[in-house]
């Protein structure tokens, strides 16, 4: 793959991945022919702003832990009201964090 398109992939999706990830994800993506390109490039990533949001207005239910896939949790918090609280705050300040790494793992089975 070019380093423009690598470059401009990065600075287009940055946001969405973990920042201590991205020299590593450069690094593999020169590694890449243009058919993998062309899933990368197809591959949606969950906006971690978002799932911040849904998880402050309706974390109690769990549909946060739903919406990245961690229907354990999101059961849990949905039957006990986000344990009366408590794993709704926690989730507020780690879900934007768990959202990157959700997106790091889908783009890593890619790759």
């Amino acid at each position: 793959m070019k380093q423009d398109q690598i470059d401009m992939y990065i600075m287009t999706n940055q946001k969405y991945l973990p920042a201590d990830k991205i020299v590593f994800i450069k690094q593999k993506m020169q590694e890449v022919d243009d058919e993998k390109f062309s899933l990368i490039s197809a591959l949606e990533y969950k906006d971690p702003m978002t799932i911040l949001l849904v998880s402050i207005f309706v974390g109690s239910l769990g549909i946060d832990r739903f919406m990245l896939g961690d229907t354990g949790m999101g059961i849990l918090k949905l039957l006990t009201m986000g344990l009366c609280g408590v794993l709704t705050i926690v989730d507020w300040f780690t879900v934007q964090k768990k959202a990157k790494d959700v997106n790091f793992q889908n783009l890593m089975m890619i790759l």
